[in-house]
């Protein structure tokens, strides 16, 4: 137990190390919370260690209370701006790019049907396409295939 009262800059260190792996890695810098600690706690120890102050446990609390503070108000809005910055990527399911033929001619407003898998999926397209048609699915929902005339191999 000396050992943590005589050795605060290396408990410091350690802390906020520990602090700033578990937002990044568990938490995925879901929360700003623990960065803004770990990161109080790493400039407390560098400063413990530079001999600016000097190093108890009263000061480094005070000090993390002080930077974690700063470094929340200087950092907060462009950390929350960089999460807002997600690409949007549209996915490919399993069913695009599908084809089979159209037992029935369907329409933008009278959709058919297609039996898949043991599963009757509704049949929708943007143009009225005839009965025995090769389609090829562009888009696939829960139930629903989204279909085009396919494009001749």
């Amino acid at each position: 137990m000396d050992w943590i009262y005589a050795n605060v800059t290396t408990v410091l260190v350690v802390t906020g190390l520990v602090l700033l792996i578990i937002e990044v890695a568990i938490l995925g810098f879901a929360t700003f919370v623990l960065f803004f600690v770990g990161l109080a706690a790493l400039i407390t120890a560098g400063i413990f260690y530079t001999g600016v102050l000097e190093a108890t446990y009263i000061n480094a609390f005070f000090c993390c209370a002080v930077l974690t503070a700063i470094i929340a108000l200087v950092l907060y809005k462009p950390l929350k701006q960089m999460q807002q910055q997600v690409e949007k990527k549209t996915v490919k399911g399993d069913f695009n790019g599908l084809r089979f033929r159209l037992s029935e001619a369907i329409a933008p407003e009278a959709p058919g049907s297609h039996k898949y898998s043991g599963i009757s999926w509704s049949v929708q397209c943007d143009e009225p396409i005839a009965a025995g048609t090769e389609v090829e699915v562009t888009n696939a929902e829960v139930g629903i295939f989204h279909v085009r005339p396919a494009a001749a191999k």
